[in-house]
């Protein structure tokens, strides 16, 4: 069997790029050439060890990261259809079982015996190639680049917290959180026609939030005055879940999105007494398609938000704090370089 060059995650803060069994495609599989991956919060808590799926027994090292990707497809198995070969992808990291009643209707992202490609009992994407099901994968239109190909991932989890906003013409929205999910968010929320705040620690990703939409930016230091009619919590400060609630309208939504490494108290009184409705966004399996079209038409651009890109055998600098992009952008890896 050949082999294949594959970050590998085993131990906490404890990763190299190994050679590892190239992937070969079963019935309904495909082989993807890895072009692009991102290197999200998420990854980075793999690393540290510190992702609650380690608590649950979810996710168990050694592992390969990576769940933000795009490449071209060079292996099918077999029943597979022929067609794919040589489309340039990206893919849904919420593999369901595809049989369960959550499955059938829709919710594979809940499926309680899923996989998540790169986070949970599936090799990730930081990789020469990386395994697919045909199923879970999409084509990319030749007007989404390898760089917007792997904020498709990203993208689809801010079009859903946007959504879950209801954001549209005449809608206010507070995005609480000006990093790649939330600026994405900003993005979109923008896009469908809302005024869209946003706030952050400081002022340092002000110009970065204006250029995704933001029509005001506020820090921790100078909040809003006012209130919206959805408020979107992209945080991972257990904090802002109570906080954030102060910001919403009565009959508002609250959205959140970020994942805080200690629990959040929220009192159920400001939700009942205000009448909001609380949303909590899990994957982005409904808007990877939603993603693919706002990029591919240009209604969002997710460029602004990667400045560094480099080959596999730099990955490890990217997980422990090495490469220091700009300010609320990430780091994206290619493995061909």
């Amino acid at each position: 069997m050949t082999n294949v060059r594959a970050l590998v995650i085993d131990g906490p803060k404890s990763a190299a790029v190994q050679h590892v069994d190239a992937p070969v495609p079963g019935p309904g599989q495909l082989v993807v050439d890895v072009h692009r991956v991102g290197i999200c919060g998420t990854d980075i808590e793999l690393f540290t060890a510190e992702l609650a799926y380690f608590e649950q027994g979810k996710s168990r090292f050694p592992l390969v990261p990576g769940h933000e990707w795009c490449g071209v497809v060079s292996a099918i198995g077999p029943d597979t259809d022929p067609a794919w070969l040589g489309q340039r992808v990206t893919g849904d990291t919420m593999l369901g079982c595809g049989h369960c009643q959550r499955c059938r209707s829709g919710r594979h992202h809940v499926c309680a015996d899923r996989h998540e490609i790169g986070i949970m009992g599936w090799p990730g994407a930081l990789a020469e190639k990386v395994l697919v099901p045909a199923w879970s994968v999409y084509r990319l239109p030749d007007t989404v680049d390898d760089r917007a190909g792997a904020m498709v991932e990203p993208g689809g989890n801010a079009w859903r917290a946007a959504s879950a906003a209801a954001a549209g013409p005449g809608a206010t929205v507070l995005v609480w959180g000006p990093g790649t999910i939330g600026l994405l968010a900003a993005s979109f929320a923008s896009a469908a026609g809302a005024e869209v705040h946003v706030i952050g620690m400081d002022a340092s990703r002000e110009d970065l939030a204006r250029t995704m939409g933001a029509s005001r930016y506020h820090t921790l230091g100078n909040p809003p005055p006012r209130t919206y009619d959805a408020v979107i919590d992209c945080t991972g400060d257990e904090t802002v879940p109570a906080v954030a609630l102060r910001y919403v309208e009565p009959a508002g939504r609250m959205v959140y999105i970020g994942v805080s490494g200690k629990p959040s108290v929220v009192d159920s009184r400001d939700l009942v007494l205000n009448d909001i409705t609380a949303v909590g966004i899990l994957g982005a399996s409904a808007g990877l398609a939603p993603a693919i079209g706002h990029y591919a038409d240009g209604t969002v651009d997710p460029g602004p938000l990667v400045h560094v890109v480099v080959g596999l055998d730099r990955a490890v600098e990217a997980f422990d704090g090495r490469l220091d992009p700009s300010p609320g952008t990430k780091v994206h890896v290619d493995p061909r370089l």
